[in-house]
């Protein structure tokens, strides 16, 4: 677990610190379990997967306003095109990621590289908070089809 919290946050203080309040909240929460939705492997990675961005974002969450840019909230990250053409070009993601439209993909890349919440994501992409999780269901579908 501290391997995947190192992947994460990058600074061995802040895994461990992630992994311990994550242990905390499994005793808490453990009743919370259902072996019917899943393995207890991946819920407890999930759990620490959250604690982990709730960990780099500061413990805050951005509020959806129209304009982001008096807040500060504009990334300097590198955009979600830049990312794609870093990635193989003879490799399936890349491929499989081309075939989304760019608003998807971008909103994909977003998530998964830079831990937007659906919230961020809908704020920083100006779209309403049902659109963007129905497209990130809809292009995990697509990328797992296409990945198999």
């Amino acid at each position: 677990m501290i391997g995947v919290a190192m992947r994460l946050l990058r600074r061995r203080a802040l895994a461990e610190e992630a992994v311990h309040d994550t242990f905390l909240q499994l005793w808490k929460k453990a009743d919370s379990f259902d072996p019917a939705r899943g393995d207890a492997r991946s819920w407890l990675y999930a759990i620490l997967r959250n604690r982990a961005l709730n960990i780099l974002r500061g413990e805050t969450r951005t509020d959806l306003v129209e304009d982001f840019e008096p807040m500060g909230l504009v990334s300097e990250e590198e955009n979600a095109e830049a990312v794609m053409m870093r990635l193989s070009d003879t490799g399936s993601l890349k491929r499989c990621l081309e075939r989304l439209e760019p608003a998807r993909r971008q909103a994909i890349t977003l998530a998964y590289i830079h831990g937007l919440s659906h919230g961020e994501l809908a704020g920083r992409l100006g779209v309403p908070l049902g659109t963007i999780k129905s497209w990130i269901r809809r292009s995990l579908i697509s990328l797992r089809e296409c990945m198999a």
